[in-house]
């Protein structure tokens, strides 16, 4: 895989009295770590001397997780109307490892790869659009009308070109986007998965189709995401035959994602969800600039959402780190033993007294909030914080300024 491009550093990086989380048994006591000029653990203990050339970030007792990991996020910057920066969602935010969700198609991947992926601090993968278009002006223009939107032999041909950074295939299942094709584009994305040897992603919405065709189409390690969304048809929990469904979906392997987004993400969907004991896999924001400054902000916020709504601290980290990385083929285990790539996120769980607003506009108060410190890549320590949306926002005001979309 293309991940953990960290360059040779000049210095070695030492983090003092971090406490590990989400790396399994073992941790107990707040650790140092040492990680070299190569970018890679050399040591993990307690009191290790730093050396006259170590820089050293004094974690003050503050969480160390893997890397936090955003499966759903638009970051073709100027290649879709949609898209924003990398590093308006990446390692400033805590955020090491993020995988863009069909901005692009075969037509146009060459440029994400060129101009984002490859010069990407983080690590950047993709799903690729079975639309050949991709999001280019995305709901105004659908990459999904009929059979020419599709060329199956140049996706093909641009998987096998881009494996090291193509993890998947995704669709959008809404009639928003594909009018009355119904369940065609799902059958022939995963179609293509099947000889590609690839997952496929989702999006579920709008019916048709219904949210209960698309699961019995979707096999192990394959990806629903908007799992919570609060749209008419498409709430998992407004009927008790498609909530069954969903629960033998998660049982057999199907990756259920939050994609939180702009229009996809309900408190009362979610609360009710996990107070029935089905949560979500993977935790992801579907951050893009008609959601930054609205309801989403960013991937410590939409943790903390989570963890407001009951679920348990441990199980929103690793939502948030290993699942993720396990959901697009990655390494998940042993990532603080002594010779890996550091990829990690420093952070803190702090009292705050914060107002939210989900996809429909409904609000919550944040008692507790993620806050991220520093992201981690090879022996280069980025200070990182949430984000604060300009006044305005808070899911209201907000306006694109390439589409003027209000959000």
């Amino acid at each position: 895989m293309f991940g953990n491009r960290f360059p040779t550093a000049e210095r070695p990086l030492l983090i003092r009295s971090a406490r590990p989380t989400g790396f399994g048994a073992g941790f107990d006591q707040p650790v140092d770590v040492m990680i070299g000029k190569d970018g890679r653990v050399a040591e993990i203990g307690s009191m290790i001397a730093a050396g006259e050339d170590a820089k050293v970030v004094d974690a003050k007792g503050a969480f160390l997780s893997p890397g936090w990991t955003d499966l759903h996020v638009h970051v073709w910057y100027g290649g879709t109307d949609i898209s924003i920066r990398p590093e308006q969602c990446g390692a400033a935010r805590g955020v090491t490892t993020m995988v863009d969700a069909g901005s692009a198609g075969e037509a146009n991947f060459h440029g994400l790869r060129e101009f984002i992926i490859e010069p990407g601090r983080e690590n950047i993968y993709a799903f690729l659009n079975l639309g050949s278009i991709g999001l280019v002006a995305c709901n105004r223009v659908s990459e999904l009308i009929d059979m020419r939107s599709i060329d199956i032999d140049r996706t093909i041909a641009t998987v096998e070109a881009n494996r090291d950074v193509i993890i998947g295939l995704k669709v959008r299942a809404s009639h928003v986007i594909t009018g009355g094709w119904d369940l065609t584009p799902v059958r022939l994305a995963k179609k293509l998965g099947r000889i590609l040897k690839l997952p496929i992603m989702v999006h579920v919405g709008e019916p048709p189709p219904l949210y209960d065709d698309v699961l019995g189409l979707l096999a192990e390690g394959d990806i629903v995401t908007h799992c919570f969304n609060g749209k008419a048809g498409g709430s998992i929990i407004e009927d008790d035959d498609l909530y069954q469904l969903a629960e033998q979906a998660a049982a057999r392997g199907i990756v259920l994602d939050v994609g939180h987004g702009g229009a996809s993400f309900s408190f009362d969907v979610a609360k009710a969800t996990l107070e029935r004991g089905l949560p979500p896999k993977t935790i992801s924001t579907d951050l893009h600039n008609r959601s930054l400054d609205g309801a989403v902000w960013d991937m410590a916020t939409t943790m903390s959402k989570l963890l407001s709504l009951g679920m348990a601290f441990e199980d929103v980290v690793a939502a948030s780190t290993t699942a993720p990385r396990r959901a697009i083929r990655l390494p998940a285990e042993g990532l603080l033993a002594k010779g890996k790539p550091a990829e990690f996120t420093l952070f803190d769980l702090v009292d705050a007294d914060l107002t939210v607003r989900d996809s429909q506009g409904a609000t919550s108060r944040l008692s507790r909030l993620f806050e991220p410190r520093h992201a981690i890549l090879g022996a280069e320590a980025i200070a990182a914080h949430r984000h604060v949306p300009p006044e305005g926002g808070e899911g209201g005001g907000h306006v694109c300024p390439h589409c003027g979309w209000k959000s």
